[in-house]
C-alpha cells in the first residue's frame, strides 16, 4: 500500500472499530444474556470495512472491536483462554465476509441490486457462522457447568449461543443491504 493509502486505511479502521464499540454498548442496554451475548448493532462496521477494504479490513476491525469490548467494557471473562475466544478471535473471524468484497463492489458499481444483497447477506452469514462458532467452542469448553442437566452440552451451547446470534445476523444483512443500497459510496475508494 501507498502511504496516503495505508494511512487511510488505518484511519478508517480506527474509525469504524470505535463506531462497532460504541454499537455494541448501545445494543447491550437492551438485551444481554447472563453468561455473555445479545443482540448487537456492533458487527454492522466491520461488514462495512471488509466490504470497503476486503478481509485485511475486516479482520483488524473485529481484532480492535474485540480488544475494545474486553478492555473497556464490563467483559464477562471467566478464563484468559475463554476471553481470547468470546473477544478477540470470535469478533476477528466476522472480518472474513470480506472475501466477497471485489464481487460486491462491482456488483453495486453496476447497479445490480439483487446480486449485491445475496453477496452481502452471504458476507454476512459467513461472519456470524464463524463467530457462532468461535462462541459455541468457548461456550463448551468453560460454561458446561450452566448446561440444564440431561442436555448435550454441545446442543446448549449452540443454542445459546443461537439465541442472539441468528439476531443480530438478520439484522446486520438487512442494515447493512439498506446502507450500502443506498449508499453505495460506503465501499467504494477512489
Amino acid at each position: 500500500m501507498q502511504g496516503n493509502k495505508r494511512l487511510l486505511f488505518f484511519i478508517e479502521v480506527a474509525m469504524l472499530s470505535a463506531l462497532a464499540y460504541l454499537l455494541d454498548l448501545l445494543s447491550g442496554l437492551f438485551l444481554k444474556l447472563p453468561q455473555g451475548g445479545s443482540v448487537s448493532l456492533g458487527m454492522i462496521p466491520i461488514f462495512i470495512i471488509a466490504y470497503r477494504w476486503g478481509v485485511k479490513g475486516g479482520l483488524l476491525t473485529g481484532l480492535l472491536l474485540g480488544f475494545l469490548q474486553a478492555v473497556l467494557s464490563n467483559a464477562y471473562i471467566i478464563h484468559p483462554v475463554q476471553g481470547f475466544l468470546d473477544y478477540y478471535l470470535a469478533f476477528t473471524v466476522v472480518g472474513f465476509s470480506g472475501i466477497f468484497f471485489k464481487t460486491i463492489q462491482n456488483n453495486l458499481g453496476q447497479n445490480q441490486k439483487n446480486v449485491s444483497i445475496v453477496y452481502i447477506t452471504l458476507g454476512v452469514l459467513l461472519g456470524s457462522i464463524l463467530r457462532l462458532i468461535i462462541h459455541v467452542i468457548a461456550g463448551v469448553t468453560f460454561f458446561a457447568s450452566y448446561t440444564p442437566e440431561g442436555t448435550p452440552v454441545v446442543t446448549y451451547s449452540i443454542i445459546y449461543n443461537s439465541t442472539y446470534m441468528i439476531p443480530t445476523m438478520i439484522v446486520s444483512a438487512i442494515v447493512v443491504s439498506i446502507l450500502l443500497l443506498t449508499s453505495p459510496r460506503l465501499i467504494k475508494r477512489n
